[in-house]
């Protein structure tokens, strides 16, 4: 249950936007899941060999008290496969993302684009 929060809040976020790396912290983990008294089940899952194996990540750097056993700690992460990104290669919104943007600007924005199809949309009025 950690390990698919992590993944769908945070790595599936960072791939998204184009990310490199990306920190966790324990203590946001802990709330959303309201896992009171679970920090050392949420430090342990953040940094197993599977769940960097199944998010093609690194573990680069871990911030926080020596016990490593806080809501305090941030882990920072880095993509291994910053190459090509799994989840935008599958994800075809996220390939078409942005990919108006262009011919938006040529319009003047999409909310000018907008305004202007809506104004004609039933055609030109009489007397005009």
């Amino acid at each position: 249950m950690i390990r698919r929060h992590a993944r769908e809040r945070y790595v599936l976020s960072a791939r998204n936007r184009g990310d490199v790396r990306f920190s966790i912290r324990v203590g946001d983990v802990v709330t959303a899941l309201e896992l009171i008294g679970r920090v050392p089940a949420v430090c342990s899952a953040l940094k197993t060999r599977d769940f960097l194996k199944d998010n093609n990540l690194q573990l680069i750097e871990t911030i926080g008290p020596k016990s490593g056993q806080s809501t305090t700690v941030v882990y920072t992460y880095e993509f291994v496969d910053t190459k090509s990104s799994p989840a935008k290669e599958g994800d075809a919104w996220a390939r078409l993302r942005g990919a108006l943007k262009d011919v938006f600007t040529e319009l003047g924005g999409g909310e000018a684009y907008l305004r202007s199809e809506r104004s004609n949309f039933y055609g030109p009025k009489e007397g005009e």
